[in-house]
């Protein structure tokens, strides 16, 4: 069989979750002994992450837009090169397509109220454009894949999409993510002194930034250590607005945020950190929740969507709305030396669970049970 696998956004430099899902899934099939050709289409970028192999061709298509890309360019190279199926990774699709389609939904958050409050244009862009393509696409697709059983849930009950053509394979993480022995210093690019606070926030209001930010002002006020806190893709204007509203100017001189960090640096940073906060307040899978975990560092998550699925019943889990009970729980981890080290070890067993390997083998087992059924 032929299958065409969507992977547009894999070669630029700033890869955000999706893009390293794809990247990961079609890693571990170039590595499986499967008789299948394998197609994967890209739109051409700096960081030549993918290279073609016997059976894995890494197809570039050039075209000036993200939606022009998928509405034009891939749908017509797919019929040149004979696809059967074609696979679109990142909850959209070409509306007019004849080939066969298997979507990955990895949420419908562009389905949910907006907060309005975002004033990111790529963001909101990107909202518009889900929101007016995957009602269109969904009848047409033999199979639509989701990342945890809570969102698969949410999906069935707000689309209305039958149970039988919905599937759920769980997200895995790069084997990297683990305790270093030798953790190096490769940290310092980032930040002076290990044992910080890390946090992966930005300004999509679902991420919590402005909550976090206000526990850990609180957080400051009772520790006898005030851990920096590191902080990915924020910019200082966002910062400042929140130090403002919230009137919590004495977070601002133990903040570090260094912008875009690489992901190959990524283990570095969880070994050489204190405790990680995934407070968000909504997470269709959560793969840094696995990293830092698997890191065996303690995790704080939320009590909400997938994050106590993947995080497992003995995780830490907080109500993200409330900034009393995440500050609550970063005194906790700095004062209770044995509930820290439990956690430590609950993480890695938990993390485990969950592999690439496992996710490409259940991805192949559905590409060829739709063949079947044809």
């Amino acid at each position: 069989m032929k299958i065409g696998i969507e992977a547009q956004r894999i070669f630029r430099k700033n890869k955000h979750g999706m893009d390293y899902v794809v990247l990961q899934e079609i890693r571990e099939l170039q590595q499986m002994d499967t008789p299948h050709e394998f197609y994967v289409f890209v739109k051409p970028g700096e960081d030549r992450c993918l290279e073609s192999t016997q059976h894995v061709h890494v197809v570039e298509l050039r075209c000036p837009s993200y939606p022009l890309w998928e509405q034009w360019a891939l749908p017509r190279a797919a019929k040149r090169y004979g696809i059967e199926l074609l696979h679109c990774t990142s909850n959209t699709a070409p509306i007019w397509c004849n080939i066969p389609l298997v979507l990955t939904l990895h949420d419908i958050i562009f389905l949910e109220p907006r907060d309005k409050q975002n004033h990111s244009l790529y963001q909101n862009m990107g909202w518009l454009y889900r929101r007016l393509v995957v009602p269109r696409i969904l009848d047409k697709c033999q199979r639509i894949i989701t990342v945890s059983n809570f969102e698969m849930e949410n999906i069935i009950r707000k689309l209305q999409i039958p149970r039988q053509r919905m599937a759920m394979i769980y997200n895995g993480y790069n084997e990297w993510f683990r305790p270093l022995e030798d953790k190096e210093d490769v940290y310092r690019k980032y930040i002076d002194q290990p044992g910080y606070f890390f946090f992966l926030g930005n300004t999509d209001p679902k991420k919590n930034t402005e909550r976090t930010l206000v526990a850990y002002s609180k957080y400051l006020t009772r520790s006898d250590k005030k851990r920096q806190l590191l902080m990915a893709d924020l910019n200082g204007e966002y910062l400042n607005g929140i130090i403002e509203r919230n009137g919590i100017e004495n977070i601002r001189e133990h903040i570090v945020m260094p912008g875009y960090i690489v992901n190959s640096d990524l283990p570095y940073i969880y070994n050489n950190a204190f405790a990680f906060l995934y407070t968000s307040l909504r997470e269709s899978f959560g793969i840094p929740l696995l990293e830092g975990m698997a890191c065996g560092i303690p995790v704080i998550t939320s009590n909400t969507s997938s994050m106590p699925e993947i995080g497992g019943e003995d995780a830490i889990l907080i109500n993200p709305e409330s900034s009393d009970e995440i500050a609550e729980m970063m005194i906790r981890l700095e004062t209770d030396e044995v509930f820290y080290q439990k956690q430590e070890k609950i993480g890695i067993e938990r993390a485990k669970l969950f592999s690439w390997r496992k996710t490409a083998e259940e991805l192949l087992e559905l590409y060829e049970g739709i063949k079947q059924i044809e």
